[in-house]
């Protein structure tokens, strides 16, 4: 990937920095933006103003961009803004960073994309699955996973746009074991570094074939039905 230019937004942590990290690995100078400190731009994907001087700073300094990753979330508001608790606010803000900013991201960004660009919008299997309070992650992974295949039809020719749909991925070093890790067919729980082999093949030539696609990497958990008994899971009744 020596000259090629990504942009990755939430790049300061956990999946985004993982994925920062492997584009950098493979020769990739990468600009990221994220409002955790960073050695290239801070600042709030929530704020229009700030999204066009990002813009502007990744043009002057580089020219183009070969690949954009849309992969910030304001993790703070993941799973506590739904129809029980939270507010509209938290809600909104939710799908601003999670939706609008990728889609006038990529509308930037369009006529500096190269030749061989690729966009890949991180989802989450939570996009057709839910626990109780988390319609605003819902709503906004479900929300990303639409734009990507809308945006692989009209930017057709120019940019492959996938989808990646993360399951359970651990950021922060921990080891599952037991019911958690038996829970998936792979026997572990995800790692960062699993989502980020997944961009560096999208990114690549050998996926020119591939776009408007949703690619789930949850270890197989969403696959794998659990009764009461299996892979030591009790359902326990309560009044």
């Amino acid at each position: 990937m020596k000259n090629k230019i990504a942009v990755v937004t939430g790049g300061a942590g956990g999946i985004g920095k993982a994925i920062a990290e492997a584009l950098k690995a493979a020769g990739a100078k990468v600009a990221i933006i994220d409002i955790q400190p960073n050695d290239y731009f801070v600042g709030d994907l929530a704020d229009k103003k700030v999204i066009e001087r990002f813009v502007d700073k990744v043009i002057k300094d580089f020219g183009k961009v070969d690949f954009l990753i849309n992969n910030a979330i304001p993790s703070s508001l993941a799973f506590g803004t739904g129809v029980n608790e939270g507010n509209i606010e938290n809600f909104e803000h939710m799908l601003v960073v999670g939706v609008t900013a990728p889609f006038y991201l990529t509308k930037l960004f369009r006529p500096h994309f190269a030749e061989g660009a690729s966009i890949i919008n991180i989802s989450s299997t939570r996009a057709g699955m839910s626990q109780p309070n988390t319609e605003a992650y819902t709503a906004a992974k479900g929300g990303i996973s639409a734009l990507t295949r809308a945006l692989a039809v009209s930017l057709a020719g120019k940019v492959r746009v996938n989808t990646i749909s993360p399951g359970w991925v651990d950021t922060t070093g921990a080891t599952h074991g037991g019911v958690d890790a038996s829970q998936h067919p792979v026997g572990r729980v995800g790692k960062p570094e699993d989502i980020a082999e997944m961009v560096l093949f999208l990114c690549s030539d050998k996926a020119g074939f591939i776009t408007g696609q949703d690619i789930v990497i949850d270890g197989g958990m969403t696959k794998q039905m659990i009764y009461h008994g299996d892979n030591g899971w009790v359902l326990k009744e309560t009044n």
